[in-house]
């Protein structure tokens, strides 16, 4: 498990809802941090493309994985799969501070930016949906994944070629939340 990212939690309610949650501490300021959660630009870096995004609360999104090997990827009955992309909404935005997504298959997905010491940020992620636990498995390796890439992208190493991305972490990352 990676030491610079720390493990996520996850908590379920009544209803079934899962609520995972990672927090962490980067080195880098708000505005920083902000433009690689928040803005079409940045998102591609280590997560997707926004192919939309409306930065404002009622905004319409739109959000593309763009790795060619996609374990999140959504089967299309043939030999291909396409991949995911998930349509929604801007739930709350305020510029440098929260920019929270609900988009269809990732539910509501959260990032609270908090400045931290003289330059840094403390990133307080969450994302509510509903699935079983295999599925909250694969997210927790994925979210885990993903913000390995964000500090890489943070520290002037950006995904430039999602075709070079393979899910080998993701695996790992995987059986070592599935064996916690």
């Amino acid at each position: 498990m990676s030491d610079v990212i720390p493990r996520g939690s996850t908590e379920t309610r009544d209803d079934g809802t899962h609520l995972l949650r990672y927090v962490l501490r980067l080195p880098h300021p708000v505005i920083r941090v902000w433009a690689a959660v928040a803005t079409p630009e940045g998102l591609p870096t280590w997560l997707c493309a926004a192919d939309l995004l409306e930065p404002r609360v009622g905004g319409a999104v739109t959000l593309r994985r763009l790795a060619a090997s996609d374990p999140w990827a959504v089967p299309t009955g043939d030999a291909e799969v396409r991949h995911t992309v998930a349509e929604g909404h801007v739930t709350a935005w305020d510029v440098e501070r929260v920019a929270e997504y609900t988009v269809s298959v990732h539910g509501r997905i959260r990032f609270h930016l908090e400045p931290h010491g003289d330059n840094g940020t403390v990133l307080r992620f969450t994302n509510e949906l509903r699935c079983d636990d295999d599925v909250l498995l694969d997210r927790l390796a994925g979210w885990h994944n993903h913000f390995e890439l964000l500090v890489d992208a943070l520290e002037g190493r950006p995904v430039t070629d999602w075709k070079t991305w393979t899910p080998d972490r993701w695996r790992q990352l995987r059986e070592s939340y599935a064996a916690a």
